[in-house]
Formats: C-alpha cells, sequence, structure tokens
C-alpha cells in the first residue's frame, strides 16, 4: 500500500510542475520609486507582470517590495490567481473586434486573417502574446500608462465571445448563428443593388 501512494504523490508535483512549466510570464513594466528618510532615500520596486498559457488563459499582477525579485514574484503570484478566459477562433484570433476602456486608456482590438501576426505595442502585445494569440491588429489610443493599457486590454478581452456562448444565450444552434451572419449580408447586397 505504501508504493500506491508514493506513487500517487509523486504524479500530483508532477501535473503542477507541467501546469507551471506551460504558464509564459513576461514582465511588462518595472517601477523604482524613492521615499526620502532621516537617512537618505530607501527605494522599493514595483512591478507589473502578465501570464497566460498561450491556449486562451491570461492574468496580470502588480506587486511591490524592496526588492526587483521579490515584487516580480508577488506580481506573478497575483496574476495566476486573476487568469481569466477568452475565447480564440482557430487558437490564431479573435472572434470579432473589441474596444476595451480604463480610465484615460483606450485599446482597439481587431480579428485578422492568417499570417498577420501580432500588430500591437508595448504593454498590450505582451497580453496577447501570453494569450496565445497569433494573428491581431492592435491599437492604443490615450494614455501610454502600461497599467492602464494593460488594464484596458483585459476589458476589450472580457467583452469576447464565442459563437457558441451566443447561441446557448439566443436558445438557437451555432449553426443558425454563423449561417444568419452571411445570410444578411448577402440580403443586404440584394436590397441595395
Amino acid at each position: 500500500m505504501a508504493r500506491p501512494n508514493e506513487d500517487r504523490n509523486n504524479r500530483r508535483p508532477r501535473d503542477g510542475e507541467d501546469r507551471d512549466n506551460e504558464i509564459v510570464e513576461k514582465l511588462v513594466h518595472i517601477n523604482r520609486v524613492a521615499a526620502t528618510v532621516k537617512g537618505g532615500r530607501r527605494f522599493s520596486f514595483a512591478a507589473l507582470m502578465v501570464v497566460g498559457d498561450g491556449k486562451g488563459r491570461v492574468g496580470f499582477g502588480h506587486g511591490k517590495a524592496r526588492e526587483v525579485p521579490e515584487a516580480i514574484r508577488k506580481a506573478t503570484e497575483e496574476a495566476k490567481k486573476t487568469m481569466i478566459r477568452v475565447p480564440l477562433r482557430e487558437s490564431r484570433t479573435l472572434h470579432h473586434d473589441g474596444h476595451g476602456r480604463h480610465g484615460a486608456g483606450k485599446v482597439m482590438l481587431r480579428a485578422a486573417p492568417p499570417g498577420t501576426g501580432v500588430i500591437a505595442g508595448g504593454p498590450m502585445r505582451a497580453v496577447l502574446e501570453t494569450l496565445g494569440i497569433a494573428d491581431v491588429v492592435a491599437k492604443s489610443v490615450g494614455s501610454s500608462n502600461p497599467y492602464n493599457m494593460v488594464r484596458a486590454t483585459f476589458d476589450a478581452l472580457k467583452g469576447q465571445s464565442s459563437p457558441r456562448q451566443v447561441a446557448n444565450k439566443r436558445s438557437k444552434k451555432v449553426g443558425d448563428i454563423l449561417g444568419r451572419r452571411s445570410d444578411g449580408a448577402s440580403s443586404t447586397e440584394v436590397v441595395e443593388g
């Protein structure tokens, strides 16, 4: 009996390690702040991290500490706790365009055809790459503060829905939802023509 328990105990950490190995971590921004105290200046660091599994899950976290590695560790832990799932089309792009906003930061995300790549800047690129998106066009307008840009990008990603989710909400079949899109386009052309 000792042997099966050992096997079970040995398997569990491996599964956990595999999950950790699959997660991609990206440091988006690190900020050094100084507090002036009696003896001089006391420095501390704030880190902004983005983590994702490259298969539709992504999260971000913010950590503060006296040392950079500790700040990164705290940010990574928070990011893993706050991961969200985003539906992807063909595991490479978004299902539809999206807009997000946080504070003065505004972002626009557009689905793109195969071979486009990730056309996005700075913090948005980190979020989209860790999410596992291969083809997307993104634009940031307004604030270039990395915290606002990341939160605005998450706002846009939370608004994404797959045809299956839309069909479930409307009590329809996925084929009806996708079929209507093409039928609606052709009927509009006939009316205009």
